[in-house]
């Protein structure tokens, strides 16, 4: 490179801050440099990357600009801060080792699906990658789930048991190559290998090309395999075998939830699901996410993959390991395989080979294994599109692989480094420091001791990774949560109760970066409320710091406490309980399915406050609804009622049951006692169900649109959330948004997070970090 510190030359430093370590970040600046012909260096180091450029200040200015917007195509760069060097005379650019020993702030980036080039090498009988299960370079591969510290470099990561052969360590040390510090780079010579095992754990006599091929032999011939992916095990086997499906239902102990789908591309998607352009676009992102969309009637899956279920979770390979299984299985005839998370029931993804060995025994038939590590496990994210004022928008259900740890930004800075613990279900946790928060992949339901520990452990991880002593921890007022237990047993931290709906609320407006108040309509199964009963049909006032109840759903019995999330036909006892005079009569539609005598027991205990606590709770409002029109008695999962209830749902034509809004003691009362005697009546007279349900969802959209506007009004407030775990229902959400459109209000929901409690934590990390700012200004 030609010298460059000549008269009038300028010298400049920056700090690069954002996702740019692992994505090919060091190589573009060098040779962005050479292009500018700028002299100087780049490095990782604990903070992002480091940089120094010499040259002419028209060449910089142009470096500096294109630094961010030609950035590869896994970076991010959050903000570039510049300070003026005396010019030293360097004649050349290089590449810097990197350096270590201050406090860590470098992102990490998300793991990254197979980009072209890679899969182009995968499937190229030339090439010295061909079939090789971990192809990868700077712009595809593993990330969050190998990395065990940063700088993000190969020692730190779980590849550092693998040492490069010479063409390997060639790709890596050349700026040229887009391989530079790829740090998972390997080759069949020198990296990762798979294998194929026996359902006994021992190998098995290889039959065809590879272990991959023989795996894909079992699936066609029935088999049910566990393979090991980037964030965990998956149970695969084919979609189309009735008899493979209901064997792994049956394995699994999973009764009705429906399960995930891999194809090997978007055309074969297209026949299983409606595939519009966003969907489209979600379906082939770098995320490679599971995409909820209606199936097509004639989808060519087992009926078990989805009973009950209007919708297919589909997904494409992310990895060259799915990619080569997905085209072996092709050419033996299967288009479509089942590939759920490997565990049994509600149990935490199984991603320790030991493990996976033990608890998977006795569903797999067989092991697709590997010998690379992970270091953190993650599930397969999920999103469906929606329509939100006109505009289509993704909606996260689970945010995990692909996503985390991509970081949020605070609107008010936290004065303090904060843990937020999240909830009891679809548990996550948030860490916290000055503007950023870093919100943690999704673990589950914290009661199953598995998951806690998953809990405790990845807590210590982003602690460690991203350099955060928490002085302030935030937490669910719930009394019997498992993240307020580990909340209150954590030491030398402050502690600072958050309202689960309030952090619904604050988390949707901070991640669309709004700090003035807003309406809020937040509905899902359950939340501690501030009087100490459970909440769940709330409409709140409220920024990031505060809130007040406003309007509610009105109160029923829970007939047996718990045991009415598990038997939702106890819920549709108590609302017929509250909306008719006389003890009321069993539904035709639970004939046969409920015991007279026990529905007589429960109407009676429904009256009782010992064992049938209050509820303003949405999801339970759904679930009594659901029952009452014979969808679903009894559940298996979460949420499971108001699904098949949305699903039974016939288009909509406008007519709607009413539910009352009255006033009560300052409040507003969301009486759906009416309602409930009208949906009765209905069904007895011989209504059909999917009537019912469609003026049942429109029922619930027109009440909220009208409770938030007189809300709006009253407080000369324009913006309404919408947020919380019923709002997954996309009939409700879209419906409801469109009227609060019509109506002249801006409607909000969450797109970075899920509504569900999943972006809870995020939300107690920003009403925390706002109150203790106001604390301590």
């Amino acid at each position: 490179m030609s010298g460059t510190a000549t008269g009038g030359a300028r010298r400049v430093r920056a700090r690069v801050e954002g996702v740019v370590q692992g994505v090919g970040f060091r190589p573009f600046v060098y040779r962005l440099a050479r292009e500018e012909r700028l002299s100087g260096y780049v490095l990782n180091d604990e903070r992002g990357v480091l940089l120094e450029v010499e040259g002419r200040p028209a060449a910089i200015e142009s470096f500096l600009a294109r630094l961010a917007s030609e950035s590869p195509p896994l970076a991010f760069v959050e903000r570039v801060r510049c300070d003026a060097l005396e010019s030293t005379g360097e004649r050349d650019f290089r590449i810097a080792e990197s350096t270590t020993g201050g406090a860590a702030n470098a992102l990490v980036a998300p793991d990254a699906a197979t980009c072209d080039d890679c899969l182009a090498e995968l499937f190229d009988p030339s090439d010295r990658r061909y079939r090789y299960p971990f192809t990868n370079c700077t712009n595809c591969g593993p990330r969050f789930t190998i990395v065990r510290d940063v700088p993000y470099d190969r020692p730190l990561t779980t590849m550092a048991a693998f040492t490069m052969c010479s063409a390997c360590r060639r790709e890596y040390d050349d700026p040229g190559d887009r391989r530079f510090h790829a740090q998972p780079n390997a080759c069949p010579a020198c990296g990762p290998r798979v294998r194929l095992l026996d359902r006994a754990g021992q190998p098995a006599a290889p039959t065809r090309v590879d272990a991959v091929a023989d795996a894909a032999a079992l699936l066609a011939a029935g088999a049910v395999l566990a393979v090991k992916g980037i964030g965990g095990y998956h149970l695969a086997c084919s979609a189309a075998d009735e008899l493979a499906v209901n064997e792994l239902r049956a394995r699994k102990r999973r009764e009705d939830r429906p399960f995930a789908l891999m194809v090997r591309d978007a055309r074969t998607a297209s026949r299983l699901i409606e595939l519009p352009e966003l969907e489209r676009e979600l379906l082939r992102s770098s995320a490679r996410p599971i995409v909820l969309a209606p199936r097509h009637p004639g989808a060519r899956v087992a009926a078990a993959v989805g009973p009950s279920s209007h919708e297919l979770g589909v997904m494409l390979p992310y990895s060259p390991l799915h990619h080569l299984l997905l085209a072996d299985c092709a050419a033996l005839g299967v288009e479509v395989l089942v590939l759920t998370s490997g565990n049994v029931s509600d149990e935490p993804i199984a991603f320790l080979d030991d493990d996976a060995a033990s608890r998977l025994s006795g569903i797999a038939d067989g092991y697709l294994v590997h010998d690379r590590p992970i270091e953190t496990r993650t599930d397969d994210s999920v999103v469906r599109a929606v329509t939100i004022a006109g505009t289509r928008r993704p909606l996260i259900l689970r945010r995990s692989r692909g996503y985390v740890p991509a970081s949020l930004a605070l609107p008010v800075a936290a004065a303090r480094p904060l843990l937020a613990c999240g909830a009891q279900v679809k548990a996550t946790f948030c860490l916290a420091r000055g503007d950023r928060a870093f919100v943690s992949h999704h673990i589950g339901d914290l009661e199953h001791y598995p998951a806690l520990e998953a809990y405790r452990q990845g807590i210590e991880h982003f602690e460690r990774l991203f350099a955060v002593s928490p002085e302030l921890i935030a937490h669910d007022l719930h009394p019997g949560y498992a993240s307020t237990a580990y909340a209150l047993e954590r030491e030398s931290a402050d502690l600072i109760g958050v309202q689960h709906h309030h952090a619904h609320l604050a988390a949707c407006l901070a991640e669309h970066g709004l700090e003035e108040p807003a309406v809020g309509a937040i509905y899902d199964g359950s939340g501690y409320g501030l009087d100490g009963a459970i909440w769940g049909g709330e409409i709140l006032v409220g920024g990031l710091a505060s809130f007040e109840r406003v309007a509610h759903l009105g109160a029923v019995r829970m007939p047996g406490g718990e045991r009415a999330i598990h038997e939702p036909w106890r819920m549709a006892c108590a609302w017929l309980t509250a909306a008719r005079d006389e003890p009321p009569r069993l539904p035709a539609s639970l004939e046969g399915t409920v015991d007279p005598a026990r529905w007589r027991q429960v109407a009676g205990i429904a009256q009782s406050p010992a064992v049938s606590p209050q509820t303003t709770s949405m999801g339970r409002l759904f679930d009594a609804v659901a029952a009452l029109c014979g969808v679903r008695p009894a559940v298996s999962y979460e949420g499971q009622a108001a699904i098949e209830l949305e699903a039974a749902a016939a288009p909509s034509d406008g007519s709607s049951y009413d539910i009352a809004i009255v006033a009560d003691r300052g409040r507003l009362e969301l009486d759906a006692r009416g309602m409930i005697r009208a949906i009765d009546d209905d069904l007895a007279a011989g209504l059909p169900v999917s009537v019912v349900a469609q003026r049942f969802h429109e029922g619930v959209a027109r009440m909220t649109a009208r409770a938030c506007m007189k809300v709006a009004e009253r407080h000369g407030l324009g913006v309404v959330v919408l947020s919380g775990g019923v709002f997954q229902n996309r009939t409700l959400l879209e419906r409801t948004a469109a009227l609060l459109s019509g109506l002249g209000l801006r409607p909000l929901v969450p797109t970075r997070l899920p509504p569900n409690d999943g972006g809870i934590a995020y939300g107690q990390a920003v009403v925390a970090g706002a109150r203790d700012r106001a604390a301590n200004p």
